[in-house]
């Protein structure tokens, strides 16, 4: 049975449970309890990727990233991805194609990260954003990317492995 610690915004929450191990020992285990996320690489006619650089109040900087959001509890993950890009980017897409998902930090939390690639992209109208979202929309070739990463410019983990998967699948 879990027991509740803490919740944050409805949807995310810090329990405690026992939890037997393979090994048959028993101890008590804190886990972050998350309803997941989608993340998704936009990619634009002209092969570039549009990105955020967004205010993250937790580090206290600002982070280049691709487009992100957390899952309504019960929200399809496509759902959310559709959302997310024309909230963060105020972009929508004609084709999300799934990349798999990652799991970020496996240790305490439980969340999922369904990634996807968006084509097709036509320009709409932001979305209003969360009140703790500053972002601003920017793009980059792949290049360019690759040269943020090597030198610590782009840090955030999701926006290193969806680019490196996206890559590896011959989609940049």
């Amino acid at each position: 049975m879990n027991k509740l610690i803490h919740q944050w915004k409805k949807t995310i929450a810090l329990t405690e449970q026992d939890i037997t191990l393979p090994n048959g020992k028993t101890i008590i285990h804190t886990t972050i309890e998350h309803p997941g996320a989608a993340v998704i690489i936009p990619i634009t006619q002209e092969k570039r990727v549009i990105m955020v650089n967004q205010y993250r109040p937790s580090v206290k900087a600002w982070t280049i990233e691709v487009p992100a959001g957390t899952m309504e509890l019960g929200e399809d993950p496509l759902t959310c991805a559709q959302r997310e890009l024309e909230e963060e980017t105020g972009y929508s897409a004609d084709t999300f194609q799934s990349l798999g998902q990652l799991i970020p930090m496996a240790g305490m939390c439980n969340e999922k990260q369904h990634l996807y690639i968006a084509t097709g992209l036509h320009l709409t109208q932001r979305l209003e954003c969360d009140d703790d979202e500053i972002i601003e929309v920017q793009t980059y070739s792949l290049q360019e990317l690759e040269t943020m990463i090597a030198n610590g410019e782009i840090s955030d983990s999701k926006t290193v492995a969806c680019l490196y998967r996206a890559k590896l699948a011959g989609y940049l």
